[in-house]
């Protein structure tokens, strides 16, 4: 297949569109259901690249989770504690930790539950039946992978009537090292960003503390290889193993911060025992579920514990969770790791990070104000590291 045509481009408006290969050559893709449009095929390949690379680095499969060509999450393959299987919806399913594919995919798509609803997923390995069954019964656009066992192909045949993307990447295929791409009629030419993200980057610690466990550098990996295919600015908290928050696309490098906190907030808050325990409905499915346990953790536009409103979602009245509670949990959160596409600018970064729980952070360093950068980081006891390599992604 040389080329495919697309329904049509960004909006229904912008016809025609199609993919194809500028030197004329074969797509390294084949479509093997369903018919994925201009957006499915910018999150797959953007995110096809993420795992690959996290694959690469760590030795681990991983998965992502993505829209609107940012990552929700990414994850690598380790077992899940019985509260996050609990706080996944995944604590249903046997033998999960038999397969480390399922298992990344579990956190990935558990992490952010509420932006990965109509997601584009990326496997790094063939996605095998334990993974392919946990992928039905999410509400989800589509998946790429390098390849499918033939029961897991069957069973994600069966998601939306049949009509479900799905799409078998060749693992072999490298792209030129030159790309292009047209604004206004204009054609941008730049070299690929093949920069490798590895432990050798975590190298210059600026701070007083040094010490950065195997763990740690596992999550700042995962954190800088996330932000690598996340629109900018982005800055991405992560820890045991996953992304727990994605702050992308603004202008402000501590409105990054201050989003990707509150989205590592909630996925802590999801594993507090008065949220396993919420009494739901047994009718009430995975979706609105989401968007209870949101309202309930942030006190979004809906009180959901209020009379007349906890009706509708609960077998019984639940108890709040109070701001002190959350604070409280919260305060007992450490070890968390933070990486940012960019240097920090100042030092109410670092301050809001510790809210979260930040002790380990990877940035570029280069900033007229990195040594109050420092002081603060040093304040609180962390090991920071300058990586020296910005990471913006449009």
């Amino acid at each position: 297949m040389k080329e495919f045509e697309l329904k049509y481009g960004c909006n229904p408006n912008q016809k025609p569109a199609k993919i194809f290969m500028e030197d004329g050559s074969e797509l390294p893709i084949e479509i093997l259901s369903g018919r994925p449009g201009y957006i499915n095929f910018l999150d797959a390949f953007n995110s096809w690249q993420l795992v690959r690379e996290l694959k690469e680095a760590l030795g681990l499969p991983a998965v992502t989770s993505f829209k609107h060509v940012s990552p929700t999450s990414a994850a690598v393959g380790i077992p899940l504690s019985d509260k996050l299987k609990r706080a996944t919806f995944t604590d249903d399913i046997e033998n999960l930790d038999a397969s480390p594919l399922a298992c990344a995919y579990a956190r990935a798509r558990g992490t952010d539950r509420m932006c990965s609803f109509g997601d584009w997923v990326a496997l790094s390995d063939v996605c095998d039946v334990t993974t392919a069954k946990l992928i039905k019964r999410e509400v989800s656009d589509g998946i790429i992978a390098p390849g499918y066992e033939p029961e897991a192909l069957e069973i994600l045949k069966t998601k939306r009537n049949g009509n479900y993307n799905i799409v078998k990447i060749d693992p072999d295929y490298v792209p030129a090292p030159i790309e292009r791409k047209q604004v206004f009629g204009i054609t941008f030419e730049q070299g690929r960003n093949n920069f490798l993200i590895n432990e050798a980057l975590l190298e210059n610690v600026v701070t007083k503390e040094k010490d950065m466990p195997r763990s740690a550098i596992r999550d700042l990996i995962i954190a800088l290889i996330t932000l690598k295919y996340t629109q900018s600015n982005s800055v991405c908290y992560a820890v045991d193993g996953q992304a727990i928050g994605v702050g992308a696309g603004q202008q402000s490098r501590i409105h990054c911060t201050r989003l990707a906190g509150d989205k590592a907030n909630t996925w802590f808050l999801r594993q507090h025992d008065k949220v396993l325990a919420l009494p739901f409905k047994p009718t009430l499915g995975r979706p609105d579920r989401d968007n209870v346990i949101d309202g309930y953790i942030n006190g979004n536009e809906e009180d959901v514990t209020a009379e007349g409103n906890w009706q509708k979602y609960f077998t019984e009245r639940p108890e709040p969770l109070t701001a002190e509670e959350k604070a409280l949990y919260l305060a007992k959160i450490d070890g968390v790791a933070l990486g940012s596409d960019a240097f920090f600018p100042f030092s109410d970064n670092i301050e809001r990070a510790k809210k979260s729980g930040v002790r380990y952070i990877a940035e570029p360093g280069g900033s007229i104000r990195d040594d109050l950068v420092i002081d603060c980081a040093d304040k609180y006891g962390m090991t920071m590291a300058f990586t020296g390599m910005r990471l913006f992604h449009h």
